[in-house]
């Protein structure tokens, strides 16, 4: 099949080839979807400067002893198999063969062991919701450790699902086919508000953190003093994310959060960044910003569900490119 040629043409193409109540979780957001335009709009609002000649853009980036050909990584979208029969096994493949990072998320339709064979091994990090039980997280924590995952990502920012209007409205479900791989063991759940209680939140974090020798990074960070506690307890790394406008409607946008947050841990915690990149050009602004590298959704979702691994692979293509033009032109990374 003829791909599309540019990213917003994926959006398109996937808006008509996703029945619309797939379309809607994949495009929608929480509520009236404030928080989902002021992620796209927050950008808009941060100019680049162009260099004369411009500069070559080496956009090789180090995260936690790995080497990537550019500051992006797959985010870790759930129930990925929605979109496409060969769901999460796609995406692994199309971020290895590009060496980008890719992120397995606990509401994988496909096993994290699965997923790490198919991209021949090349390093993952898995996304982990906190428990009810304890040794329910602990389980899933030694799992992706045996699994050979680089990192763990913990979610903190969904303890309830958002009420998304699209999607409510289109009548989505996940179809019974669909399950989520890692919940299908004893006492392991999606969680819920009253569970989190019973982890007993930056508690359970810190537990954690005594627990494993992975890096250890928080997802879901947009005020300070969360970021500050995640620093107190040893957390390795920050994402600033509101979850691409999934769950709270008329938060913070993700990009107006970023430089507070990065001014406030300083050099030694790493800032990474997740919610409303759409361009290349999204990357460099973000960095500009203090992060040091983003994470990608939807729009690798949108090539999924287009064209499979191939569709996913074009869409990353697309942004390493345009993010290496834009740097290009804009002088070298370190001049951000």
């Amino acid at each position: 099949m003829t791909l599309p040629l540019t990213l917003p043409a994926y959006e398109r193409a996937a808006m008509e080839v996703l029945p619309p109540e797939i379309a809607a979780f994949l495009f929608g957001g929480a509520g009236s979807e404030t928080t989902l335009r002021a992620n796209l709009v927050a950008f808009e609002r941060v100019n680049l400067i162009p260099r004369a000649f411009g500069a070559h853009a080496a956009t090789e980036v180090t995260l936690f002893g790995d080497v990537y050909a550019s500051p992006i990584l797959v985010a870790p979208v759930g129930y990925q198999g929605v979109f496409h029969p060969d769901g999460e096994r796609a995406t692994a493949r199309a971020a290895a063969a590009l060496g980008l990072g890719y992120v397995v998320p606990t509401l994988s339709s496909m096993p994290m062991e699965t997923l790490v064979d198919a991209a021949e091994r090349a390093p993952q990090w898995f996304q982990l919701y906190l428990q009810p039980h304890f040794d329910a997280t602990i389980a899933l924590v030694r799992r992706a450790e045996a699994a050979g995952m680089r990192a763990l990502i913990v979610t903190v920012d969904a303890p309830v699902d958002g009420v998304r209007d699209r999607q409510i409205e289109a009548g989505f479900r996940v179809p019974v086919h669909i399950q989520a791989v890692h919940l299908n063991q004893q006492s392991c759940s999606i969680p819920r508000s009253s569970q989190y209680a019973e982890t007993k939140g930056w508690h359970a974090l810190e537990r954690l953190r005594g627990q494993t020798r992975l890096p250890l990074i928080v997802k879901g960070i947009v005020h300070i003093e969360d970021a500050l506690q995640a620093k107190r307890i040893g957390c390795d790394g920050i994402i600033v994310s509101n979850h691409g406008g999934r769950v709270l409607d008329g938060t913070i946008a993700a990009l107006d959060a970023l430089p507070a947050i990065v001014d406030a841990v300083g050099s030694s915690v790493p800032v990474l960044f997740d919610s409303g990149i759409r361009r290349g050009s999204d990357i460099c602004k973000a960095m500009k910003l203090g992060a040091q590298a983003v994470f990608v959704g939807r729009p690798v979702m949108a090539g999924l569900a287009v064209a499979g691994e191939n569709g996913a692979a074009h869409v990353l293509r697309m942004l390493c490119e345009e993010h290496q033009i834009a740097a290009g032109l804009t002088g070298r990374p370190s001049d951000f």
